[in-house]
């Protein structure tokens, strides 16, 4: 074979790559230049002091709340979902940092009395929310409605502007006069960002107007939407009735019988139905309800005279007992999460931060690991999550102590009678099984005593190193820690 002969493969070769080349150059181009996946937007919808049975799609006998029960439908429900608190702002301080509240010194109500052990807590700057940590990516981010984690008074570092986000409409205080807007510490509580702002409505309505508004100015790049209700926390209030509470008075109204309690009780929790309904629709109107992820959840569980829980759990709000932290939860996402479904995987508030860095694609910080988990295994793909124990703490408002751990099938729960304010003395233990007794009635700790033991001794060593590392408050209980045998 001749040099021409040889080469002639070699030419030909050449000329049939290039056009390969240059097609597949191109192609890459493209993609490069083709926008990337929208980041999700995101919404947390929290209604206050309702039961595992508040709503119809979780059992509520009484009445029907059909945005809700929609954003069921169409979503996944986790029935064994736990609020990290028993009561207000210990949840929230869990929600807003992924971590267990102990880490942030925040164990109790943070009570209205000026003189109160717990009054001058607050959310110190230490801390980092997940709304700092969207930020970072582009988000913009509000809160519409109560914060709870601290007076602005006792500091300005406590507002929520202060810990990442961008606008605040609402009130700092447990709660506000549905009418006059007065709160629990007998001041008005109604800030437009820093501003004190009288404003004539009924709560529910105002937080409701203002979500959609919020996602009406910001539906054109990733938001985060977090939506505590006030409702249905006390006062007992619907539309139409009159001031319970001024800066003078306060005339506390309670229902007279049960047919007016559940009259009150639906008259309170429909707006908040209406106000999911707002939300999704603000989101189809724009087109990016396919592109947004929203929450539904409790803070804990219900007070004794709203007929929100549901009776098989023992307990309310304030207990340990799972009655008082087991809450029902809706996720919601379309063309991501398969309508209908459900998961009985044991999750807790501390979760939503991590599952809401990651589908934000945000990292949380090296400084603060979270105590939570990524729920996107189960909410996207029914998937279950790695065994691990829960724990809870109660320091109730006149400094009484309760803790409880959970882990697999079995529940302790220490009680502290007699106990000096503040302390774990006088620790009485009670243990369950759950599978065989989800009503925690039958108290195994006699006949399981090292179990018992066992469980006491990493109840104490989570409490231990969970506050050691706690940011200094201006004031609190007596800071005594249980000591580890």
């Amino acid at each position: 074979m001749n040099r021409r002969a040889r080469l002639a493969p070699r030419s030909s070769l050449r000329n049939f790559a290039a056009p390969l080349s240059l097609t597949f150059l191109l192609f890459a181009a493209a993609a490069l230049a083709a926008p990337s996946p929208a980041k999700p937007n995101l919404v947390i919808i929290m209604v206050d002091d309702m039961g595992h049975a508040g709503v119809s799609c979780f059992g509520n006998p009484y009445f029907q709340t059909p945005h809700i029960d929609r954003l069921a439908a169409e979503g996944v429900r986790l029935t064994d979902f736990h609020s990290s608190g028993a009561v207000c702002s210990p949840t929230r301080a869990g929600l807003m940092t992924g971590r267990y509240q102990q880490r942030a010194g925040i164990e109790a109500v943070i009570h209205p009395v000026s003189t109160h052990a717990e009054h001058r807590k607050g959310l110190q700057k230490s801390e980092v929310t997940f709304a700092e940590q969207l930020k970072t990516v582009g988000y913009a981010t509000g809160i519409i409605g109560k914060w709870h984690l601290g007076y602005p008074q006792n500091s300005e570092e406590y507002h929520p502007q202060n810990h990442g986000f961008d606008e605040f409409i609402g009130y700092h205080s447990g709660n506000i006069d549905f009418v006059s807007h007065v709160g629990d510490h007998r001041k008005h509580d109604w800030w437009h960002g820093r501003v004190n702002t009288p404003e004539e409505g009924y709560a529910t309505d105002l937080i409701n107007r203002y979500a959609v508004e919020f996602i009406d100015r910001h539906h054109d790049h990733p938001f985060c939407l977090y939506v505590p209700h006030l409702a249905i926390h006390n006062p007992v209030q619907v539309r139409g009735d009159p001031v319970q509470r001024t800066e003078q008075e306060q005339k506390r109204r309670m229902p007279a019988n049960d047919q007016e309690r559940i009259e009150k009780f639906r008259g309170m929790l429909l707006p908040v139905d209406e106000g999911v309904g707002m939300i999704r629709e603000a989101l189809e109107k724009h087109g990016i309800d396919r592109n947004t992820l929203v929450l539904f959840f409790a803070d804990n569980g219900p007070t004794p005279e709203a007929p929100s829980g549901n009776p098989r759990w023992r307990g309310h709000k304030g207990s340990v007992y799972e009655g008082g932290h087991k809450v029902p939860f809706i996720a919601w996402w379309p063309g991501r999460i398969k309508p209908g479904s459900e998961s009985a995987v044991p999750a807790i508030t501390l979760d939503v931060m991590p599952t809401l860095l990651a589908a934000a694609g945000a990292k949380p910080t090296s400084t603060r690991p979270l105590d939570g988990v990524d729920l996107a295994p189960v909410l996207l793909s029914g998937k279950s999550l790695r065994d691990r124990p829960l724990f809870w703490a109660n320091l109730n408002n006149d400094g009484v102590r309760s803790e409880a751990m959970r882990e697999g099938p079995w529940k302790l729960v220490v009680q502290h009678p007699g106990a000096a304010q503040g302390t774990f003395e006088n620790p009485k233990l009670e243990l369950f099984q759950l599978a065989e007794d989800p009503s925690e009635k039958t108290n195994l700790a006699a006949s399981q005593p090292e179990r018992a033991a066992e469980m006491h001794r990493r109840v104490q060593a989570w409490h231990a190193e969970t506050s050691a590392s706690a940011p200094p408050q201006p004031s609190g209980w007596i800071p005594a820690l249980p000591r580890v045998r």
